[in-house]
């Protein structure tokens, strides 16, 4: 599906919040019907799938950030923001994986 220039922007600002939910709500499905799936190797595998989300919502931003004024360039910068801050989210939580047990209660 080839994304519009127009659209990208928009895009880049919504995957990652997307990335990080369907992450978050995900595990916690899969700890509510077999605490142990959520452990290694799903929940790291799943958290670098996000992460990999995030990255090609930051190119789809990167690539709006040229030419243009100040406030076309408004929103990309805004979502490379976004990208950075839910990344951040999902790796904390990919570590949490790795870290704690998953039947932890």
């Amino acid at each position: 599906m080839k994304i519009t220039a127009h659209l990208r922007p928009w895009a880049a600002l919504t995957l990652p919040a997307v990335a990080w939910f369907v992450f978050q709500q995900g595990l916690s499905m899969t700890l509510r019907g077999r605490c142990g799936a959520a452990g290694i190797p799903l929940g790291p595998l799943w958290g670098v799938l996000s992460l990999t989300v995030c990255g090609a919502a930051a190119r789809l931003a990167w690539s709006r950030l040229s030419g243009g004024t100040a406030s076309d360039r408004f929103l990309p910068r805004l979502a490379l923001l976004g990208a950075g801050l839910f990344a951040l989210a999902i790796a904390f939580q990919t570590l949490a994986t790795l870290i704690v047990p998953p039947c932890a209660r």
